[in-house]
């Protein structure tokens, strides 16, 4: 009898101490269910976050970004025909800086391969898009070239500023000057007005993009990741602007009649609209500097059908003296005649310069820049030692 008493106690005591771990795996798997679905909730809640957006603005490869990242990075984004004529003062700009600070892309014609047969810098090697596209100056590709640079620039958590360059730009002081200004700031650069003169608003845009939003400005761009993201996968904007802005074809009086004719068609220059008038609409104008970051010296001719009134000034040897150099460094405000407001320059750690970049420069007039040490100490004897 005792035996069995025992018997029974031992397998009572058995019974408890198996319950333990039963409630244990059982209370485990209940907490992994409540954080799944807590997880889907707080994405469920994401994507209604993100359908709430504007009506037609749609991000089909908008991803989650690790925005506490340490690292932060400038990417710079050169859009250029095929290589890159100055690239021994960005070589010397790039090489007095922390590799860790940047990242390069270029944007360059179809197959067209940077390596040490077109360029001697190796910060330039293979840094090309594989997904290039043919560029028009004055058409919708030259738009198309640009989502693609800030698209590729987007795959890199750390790129926070993209800086879009052109093959003719400069900087206008060294690398560290340049990353204190712009990562001081929260806000893009975009350069945006309202344009009274030109008539450049096509009709056939409204009702998608209404006539009030309407805005022009420098192509060349400094944008925050945010607006980056705005630019490079807009599908509503954009394909608005394949359809209704076109260039007018420049003059041609050996066509006679027929080019004269053509003057009276509608003109839109993409590349001058899209940007400034994308963000427009998107309601972020309060978050941009609206002035370029940088420079150029346009032709100022007031003939109609004068051609040359249609590019910036090329910078040769003579125009590029320290004397020149720091009177544009000393630019501290931009008056915007048809708006009648001033945008006085500057960031938090720096007040005055409006200036980063310049353009059109010459080799000549980059050599200049060089040799005076404009962009960081100058060494020829050691300018393209192997870096590796």
């Amino acid at each position: 009898m005792t035996v069995k008493k025992r018997s029974v106690a031992s397998s009572a005591a058995a019974s408890r101490r198996q319950i333990p771990a039963f409630v244990s795996k059982f209370v485990i798997s209940l907490l992994i269910i409540f954080c799944f679905v807590a997880f889907c909730g707080l994405f469920s809640q994401f994507k209604l976050q993100s359908s709430s957006l504007p009506t037609g603005f749609y991000f089909d490869d908008f991803r989650l970004h690790d925005y506490y990242n340490p690292v932060k990075k400038i990417a710079f984004l050169f859009l250029v025909r095929d290589n890159l004529p100055l690239d021994f003062l960005w070589h010397n700009f790039f090489k007095n800086a922390d590799p860790e600070n940047f990242t390069i892309y270029i944007h360059s014609k179809p197959g067209f391969v940077f390596d040490e047969s077109v360029t001697r810098s190796v910060f330039f090697y293979n840094r090309q898009l594989e997904n290039s596209v043919e560029v028009g100056w004055g058409k919708p590709t030259m738009i198309e070239a640009e989502k693609l640079l800030f698209k590729a620039a987007l795959d890199d958590p750390s790129n926070q500023i993209f800086v879009l360059l052109s093959d003719s730009c400069v900087p206008l002081y060294d690398f560290s000057h340049i990353y204190t200004y712009l990562m001081s700031s929260p806000r893009s650069f975009v350069d945006g007005f309202i344009d009274f003169k030109e008539n450049r608003y096509n009709p056939e845009m409204s009702p998608d993009i209404p006539e009030d939003k309407w805005r022009k400005g420098s192509q060349w761009i400094t944008l925050a990741r945010k607006h980056a993201e705005m630019v490079a996968y807009d599908h509503v904007v954009f394909p608005i602007f394949e359809k209704h802005c076109k260039r007018r074809p420049l003059l041609d009086l050996s066509r006679g009649n027929e080019s004269l004719k053509e003057q009276q068609q509608h003109n839109c220059i993409p590349d001058e609209h899209y940007v400034p008038t994308l963000l427009s609409m998107r309601g972020v104008e309060d978050e941009l500097e609206r002035r370029t970051l940088t420079y150029s010296l346009w032709n100022q001719s007031t003939e109609t059908m004068n051609t040359q009134a249609w590019h910036p000034v090329t910078f040769g040897y003579a125009s590029a003296s320290q004397k020149h150099i720091q009177d544009i460094k000393d630019i501290d405000h931009i008056y915007f005649e048809s708006e009648n407001r001033t945008e006085w320059c500057g960031t938090k750690s720096s007040s005055g310069s409006c200036y980063l970049f310049a353009r059109k420069f010459s080799r000549g007039a980059a050599m200049r820049l060089l040799t005076n040490g404009v962009v960081g100490p100058y060494d020829p004897n050691t300018m393209f030692q192997d870096l590796t």
